[in-house]
């Protein structure tokens, strides 16, 4: 399994939405705190990103910005313009601009891609946790040439819709939350300087052995001793190391991930507790309901209920 890609499973709830806008300067947008994360693209013209702590982030044609926890921010022509709240609708997607709104200013055109994706932070997995409050990805030639052209189709169908759109929109939404997150890592693993926690967990061969393999498999009754010789260490190398970098031993990150999935499944699908606890590693119903109440503090059928 993807270990990305899991990671982002993990804590999607609900379909990600999006909006292309046209501003006309001076103008101010506030986005306020909210369970999600969010993204923004300049395709045209310039903006500064205003973050709830730190200095305005000036963007570029091309520059996206991805904004993983939720705190809040400001969107600008400029960081001295006043801020106007973005009310979004009840299912967290924008209005429709009258154009009025979009007309309001006299000065230069900006156009944006604006999103967001709804996360469960209760069970936030560590590789996003560890993100910095502004991922900004400049654009730049030959850099991150998947991204640009996950941008350049999203965009597209902004702007023009045709039918299927929906589907394709859901579908290109999350085909660039990996981009955004794998340009982070790449560079990350290349910049200067040395990579710590989960970018370099992921780019570390025996810790990223261990993880595909406790990803692929949560129900085999993994030890540190298998885990390590997949890896290629001694087993004492390998749980320092591993522990290092992922910030949990070995046994613990597999508990952990296995109530992860176990709730995951739980609140996305109907199978039966039997199967869930099969899944994850245990023997017996009841052995895995106590596992999981220790975990999350309710019975996993009650959590179902409440999921529902």
């Amino acid at each position: 399994m993807d270990v990305l890609s899991d990671a982002i499973a993990a804590m999607r709830a609900g379909r990600p939405h999006s909006s292309r806008q046209a501003k006309y300067a001076p103008w101010g947008l506030e986005f306020e705190p909210s369970a999600g994360a969010g993204f923004h693209v300049v395709l045209q013209g310039s903006a500064w990103l205003i973050p709830r702590e730190g200095q305005p982030v000036a963007l570029g044609p091309g520059d996206v910005v991805f904004l993983a926890h939720g705190r809040g921010h400001g969107l600008a022509s400029d960081p001295g313009v006043p801020l106007e709240e973005v009310r979004l609708r009840e299912d967290g997607t924008w209005p429709e601009p009258t154009p009025a709104a979009e007309h309001s200013g006299e000065g230069p055109a900006t156009v944006l891609l604006c999103g967001a994706y709804q996360l469960n932070r209760a069970r936030a997995h560590p590789l996003l946790s560890e993100l910095p409050e502004v991922v900004h990805l400049p654009a730049r030639i030959g850099a991150h040439r998947s991204l640009r052209t996950a941008v350049e189709l999203l965009g597209t169908e902004l702007e023009d819709p045709q039918p299927g759109s929906d589907t394709i929109l859901t579908s290109l939404l999350d085909t660039l939350l990996l981009y955004m997150l794998r340009a982070w890592w790449q560079r990350e693993r290349h910049g200067s300087g040395h990579p710590t926690g989960w970018s370099a967990a992921l780019a570390d061969p025996a810790v990223t052995a261990a993880l595909h393999a406790i990803h692929e498999d949560p129900s085999r009754p993994w030890t540190v001793e298998q885990l390590a010789l997949g890896a290629g260490q001694s087993r004492a190398t390998f749980a320092r190391h591993f522990t290092a970098l992922v910030g949990r031993p070995p046994l613990a990150y597999l508990t952990w991930w296995r109530m992860t999935t176990a709730g995951r499944l739980l609140r996305e699908s109907d199978t039966p507790l039997r199967l869930v606890a099969q899944h994850t590693g245990y023997t017996s119903e009841f052995a895995f309901a106590k596992a999981f109440k220790r975990e999350y503090g309710v019975a996993p059928g009650q959590y179902r209920k409440q999921a529902s």
